[in-house]
């Protein structure tokens, strides 16, 4: 039997098939909604054989000019068995080049580089890919594990500085409300300014506060009624996913930063989460920090697209260049564009299509580390 793409539009039965299928949070509906509001299309949908459903996923959909028409992306995800990978593959890839006319479909699955899923998506036609957007070396803590199995993987300074918050005034908890949440991005926006790091428009964060709800939680220190520092997570039932991270000078000064963290990693047990995903390890002081917290690092699988277009060769080499800004990959994609379409015009004796010598620039890094395109936040993976 052919598994069916079928459409979902019923919030309630999505997010039960992502917790079903132990999904990543960025596939909840909530996420989705965000993005819809901020540039992308979204098209949820189940892989059925008969009536059963064997994967699913959140398709983000962004228009590029023609003749690449449109990036098809799953932001980790689709979410499926082992066994039923390649079917699913195969047909989310039919469904993106039939319904969206896609240029490629793009993955970046929440699975481990050693895991079965790897041979499955090689099968299924897919090549891997330096287009990243979710960094793929991170830190995932099991936080089925106990409060001292925990910090026995930290370093002995890290536990000290986390028992030292926990022992002061501050009090860690998660933020209530829109007045709380203005705090957040006060401190967001002087954390960026220190670092050096770029951020979305203050209605972009309201926004994934108001869709996802409880599903993104922000753990926050507060000396009295101020905001010292907080920890912006998303979370499905199985999955915690750190989003953004802040802490005001003062709060720098009380090294509050590592007792948000450990606050958040109980909370997010608390919630029922079994795993804690760090989200990206680079080589700066964000990364060096995380690793505080374990003595070991996880490297998921990485991003892979399988080409659904002739113009794939032109768009694969414009799209690891866009790092300069969305404007300007804009107005750099629609010349790979122009140049794609003037190949695909060139004499064919030779056999077949022309493809560019230069590398090409496009919209594609030109992302925010949450999952989408935009700007650029702390420098290891989420949009």
């Amino acid at each position: 039997m052919i598994p069916a793409v079928v459409p979902c539009t019923d919030r309630a039965l999505w997010d039960e098939n992502v917790d079903r299928f132990q999904g990543h949070p960025q596939q909840l509906w909530g996420w989705g909604e965000t993005k819809a509001m901020h540039g992308w299309s979204v098209d949820r949908v189940l892989v059925k054989a008969g009536e059963d459903t064997i994967g699913c996923a959140q398709l983000l959909v962004r228009k590029l000019p023609v003749p690449f028409r449109a990036l098809v992306y799953i932001p980790r995800g689709p979410m499926c068995s082992a066994e039923n990978t390649q079917a699913v593959l195969n047909r989310l890839a039919e469904h993106a080049a039939l319904r969206h006319r896609g240029v490629a479909l793009s993955i970046e699955p929440d699975w481990d580089r050693d895991s079965a899923f790897a041979g499955a998506v090689a099968a299924a036609g897919f090549r891997e890919s330096t287009n990243t957007v979710l960094i793929p070396r991170t830190l995932i803590l099991d936080l089925t594990r106990s409060d001292d199995e925990l910090m026995a993987e930290m370093s002995k300074s890290t536990r000290a500085n986390i028992r030292k918050a926990m022992r002061s005034d501050v009090e860690f908890r998660k933020v209530k409300n829109d007045s709380e949440l203005e705090q957040v991005l006060a401190i967001y926006h002087d954390t960026a300014e220190r670092a050096g790091f770029g951020i979305h428009e203050d209605q972009y964060y309201r926004d994934i506060f108001r869709n996802l709800g409880d599903a993104s939680p922000i753990i926050a220190a507060f000396d009295g009624e101020q905001m010292l520092a907080f920890t912006w997570l998303s979370r499905s039932g199985s999955t915690a996913f750190e989003l953004y991270g802040g802490v005001s000078a003062e709060g720098q000064k009380q090294r509050v930063n590592y007792g948000v963290k450990w606050a958040a990693l109980q909370s997010m047990r608390e919630d029922g989460c079994s795993r804690y995903d760090f989200n990206g390890l680079l080589n700066d002081g964000i990364s060096d920090f995380k690793k505080q917290f374990a003595k070991h690092e996880d490297m998921l699988l990485g991003t892979w697209e399988k080409p659904l277009s002739p113009f794939y060769p032109a768009y694969s080499t414009a799209m690891p260049l866009a790092r300069m800004g969305l404007q300007g990959a804009r107005r750099l994609v629609k010349s790979a564009a122009g140049r794609a379409q003037g190949a695909a015009k060139a004499p064919l004796e030779a056999g077949g299509h022309r493809e560019g010598k230069g590398r090409l620039t496009a919209a594609r890094r030109a992302v925010d580390v949450d999952g989408g395109f935009g700007c650029r936040h702390e420098r290891a993976g989420a949009t």
